[in-house]
């Protein structure tokens, strides 16, 4: 039997975690959330939204179905650290390619194992999203103040953006996408549907997306703080004055907000997972999604309205400009993992922009 290595979770508030390394061994700091999602692991390890985060998965087992390379979201995970109340060593499943602590080795990714995750989720949902060290090692008060008053995650969307815009052929709508850290199951969702994409990196200029003539704007996921990205908010605000249809997910849905005028608040410990409701304001339905955030679109200017709001809390889940042929989300429409609910808002929207198309071209 292979030898455990003890390692802690030390929290700003100064709970300690006790419990054992497992994955690549070393002392990492980020900020730790939880997740609520009971499948798709693998999906949250590689969703960039979560780059600089210690990801808590509340479901107690995690790995049993092992690693299959092709559901991976990104090209790597890009979080600080991954916590599970028990690692499943032996995997079962006929696409299992590689066991988790494999991958997360493979990809230098430390894991922590055997503490009460309930007691974790419990503490943050009662003080809020607290930054964590996972250490192997006994540390000193001073050792880990540094450590705390170090950590910054305002570079998280430069770490994981592609350095060089790239191009998806298609016979349907032509979209110029900004990339955040958008996920893979966007871009498929999109693709799937005939869609020509040209994909660009989150600094790029509002004429270099507009010299390819896309028939509309797509803003997907990404990490971090939106008012972390002045740069970026400027590039939509430019972007809107094209008069393109827009369509934002996630860090999108906020930065087309602080472009239109409104204002982004922090949640007090995210929305992370795929139980989510929300409510289409307009029907009245409400959906179950899939979630990954901290922060929230609040205060809309008078040209803004909401078209979703989240059933729990009653956050602002989605809006659209009351003149303009743009709309955004907050949760993620293309789900992996799950649920698939609202896949139905990708048809509605290219519907949107093809009829706005056509009405240009009477």
């Amino acid at each position: 039997m292979k030898k455990k290595v003890k390692a802690s979770l030390i929290l700003e508030n100064g709970t300690v975690f006790n419990g054992n390394a497992f994955g690549y061994i070393k002392e990492t700091v980020g900020e730790v959330v939880f997740t609520t999602g009971m499948t798709g692991y693998q999906e949250t390890l590689t969703d960039p939204s979560f780059a600089g985060q210690i990801v808590t998965m509340t479901y107690p087992l995690i790995g049993n179905y092992g690693i299959n390379l092709e559901d991976n979201e990104s090209d790597r995970p890009y979080l600080k650290g991954f916590i599970v109340r028990e690692n499943c060593e032996v995997p079962n499943n006929w696409r299992c390619e590689m066991n988790l602590e494999d991958f997360l080795k493979q990809h230098k990714v430390t894991g922590l194992e055997g503490i009460d995750t309930r007691m974790l989720t419990k503490l943050l949902r009662q003080n809020g999203t607290m930054k964590g060290i996972i250490t192997t090692r006994e540390l000193t008060k001073s050792q880990i103040e540094q450590k705390f008053n170090t950590y910054t995650n305002k570079n998280a969307v430069r770490e994981v953006i592609k350095d060089e815009p790239y191009f998806i052929n298609g016979s349907g709508t032509h979209f110029a996408v900004l990339d955040c850290g958008i996920k893979s199951g966007i871009i498929r969702s999109l693709a799937n549907r005939g869609c020509k994409l040209s994909v660009f990196p989150a600094y790029t200029s509002a004429e270099k997306m507009l010299s390819v003539d896309p028939d509309a704007i797509f803003l997907g996921n990404g990490p971090g703080d939106p008012l972390d990205l002045p740069e970026v908010v400027e590039t939509v605000k430019e972007l809107i004055a094209s008069g393109k249809p827009i369509l934002g997910i996630c860090l999108g849905h906020q930065l087309i907000s602080l472009a239109l005028g409104c204002k982004t608040e922090r949640l007090k410990f995210g929305h992370h997972g795929g139980n989510h409701p929300v409510k289409d304001l307009a029907s009245g339905t409400v959906y179950i999604t899939s979630q990954n955030h901290n922060f929230v679109v609040s205060d809309l200017t008078e040209d803004v309205e909401p078209t979703f709001i989240n059933v729990n809390d009653g956050s602002i889940e989605g809006i659209k400009h009351k003149k303009l042929p743009i709309y955004s989300v907050q949760f993620h429409p293309e789900a992996n993992p799950g649920p698939l609910d609202t896949g139905f808002l990708f048809d509605r929207f290219i519907k949107t922009v093809e009829e706005v198309k056509t009405h240009a071209q009477r």
